[in-house]
């Protein structure tokens, strides 16, 4: 019983410990999506109807939401879509035994979740993937540098 429930108090405090870390590469994948999809923050469509800060499509927004799409250019109901987006990725990839990687996931935030797991992502994605991952890692060793 003492062994159970050390275990169990054990696995609890690892999931804790491991919830900020999460919570933190999301941010910093969903910002560095942000800088590099919309980088001047405009509230304009883009050339195939495109809005806001993640530069939501239509069909894309109505996946996670039922809110109205013109509220894509406001950061709180954007943020909130694309928190959906990014779990709903993670978990496609990670149910495809693919790894939810900051890389993986901007390569199916750009290219499609179908196209990551059956490696028939274009080059142009790779390259824009490539483009999150290293803001992404530029913002972590930022956060790192300034907890020190």
């Amino acid at each position: 019983m003492k062994n159970r429930t050390n275990y169990i108090l054990l696995l609890f405090a690892f999931t804790l410990a491991s919830v900020p870390a999460f919570a933190s590469e999301r941010w910093e994948t969903l910002q560095a999506i942000n800088w590099v999809e919309n980088p001047r923050n405009s509230t304009k469509a883009g050339p195939r109807g495109e809005l806001g800060p993640y530069q939501f499509r239509l069909s894309t927004w109505r996946m996670h939401t039922r809110k109205p799409f013109a509220w894509a250019v406001e950061r709180e109901h954007a943020d909130d879509v694309a928190i959906k987006l990014y779990e709903w990725i993670r978990r496609g990839l990670l149910n495809a035994g693919v790894p939810a990687t900051t890389f993986n996931i901007a390569l199916a935030w750009n290219a499609g979740l179908d196209a990551v797991i059956n490696g028939r992502a274009p080059a142009a994605a790779h390259g824009y993937a490539e483009q999150v991952n290293n803001l992404a890692a530029h913002l972590h060793a930022q956060q790192v540098a300034s907890a020190r």
